[in-house]
């Protein structure tokens, strides 16, 4: 079904792909099987129960065995949905979810930017030999990377598509988030809140690097900051 339905989603690039797709498709095929029923009770009804000459209206006041069977099939469902999302909900926003070897980066959203702190050459956040990047997210493949994400103005919302991973920045509040790259190349981050008038153009370039090609461009960076 995945193959099937790919080109609803954009290609995968994260380790999070297959919890988060087969979630998503699950989701998709039981809420158009409903839809499906739906419409096609409703278009039995409207010719079962048209208007005829010599008609006539009766009142009914309702079925609560109906209201019962309907309710509690649409528990069962969300219950049993919840509980296969649980160890991918876990995974990916759990206390623990994030692995110890994560490397932190800073993301500090505000309208209608992303900016991108990095680690310098020892590798925390915090230190002097930190450096910032105006929408530019840079992270080396298959490698376990948390951000903090914090907003200076409005709500905004963390989204790469491809990673399949979203999760909104809030004013006051240090937010952690984690992901880890599969595969090299250039994907799209977007802010997927409201957040005023330019939010249309609140979108920054995720690159994902070799490892070495990742520590060149650090090092790059760190240069630059240097001659400052």
């Amino acid at each position: 079904m995945g193959n099937f339905l790919s080109w609803m989603l954009p290609p995968g690039a994260s380790t999070f792909v297959g919890d988060i797709d087969w979630i998503y498709y699950l989701i998709l095929v039981v809420t158009g099987v409903a839809f499906f029923a739906v419409e096609i009770a409703l278009v039995v009804f409207l010719v079962k129960y048209r208007k005829r000459p010599g008609g006539k209206a009766t009142y009914v006041h309702g079925s609560t065995r109906a209201e019962i069977i309907w309710t509690s099939v649409t528990a069962v469902v969300v219950v049993v949905i919840g509980l296969l999302s649980a160890p991918a909900w876990d995974k990916i926003k759990g206390r623990e979810g994030v692995p110890p070897n994560a490397m932190p980066i800073g993301i500090a959203a505000k309208q209608f930017e992303w900016n991108i702190t990095y680690p310098g050459a020892d590798g925390k956040l915090g230190t002097t030999d930190d450096f910032t990047v105006r929408g530019q997210l840079h992270v080396p493949v298959d490698k376990p990377t948390v951000a903090t994400l914090t907003s200076v103005d409005a709500i905004h919302s963390f989204f790469v598509p491809s990673f399949r991973i979203k999760q909104d920045a809030v004013p006051g509040m240090h937010i952690r988030v984690w992901f880890q790259p599969t595969k090299v190349g250039e994907y799209e981050l977007g802010c997927a809140e409201l957040c005023g008038l330019g939010h249309y153009r609140m979108r920054a370039i995720v690159t994902v690097h070799t490892q070495e090609d990742y520590d060149r461009w650090v090092a790059q960076q760190a240069h630059a900051v240097a001659q400052r």
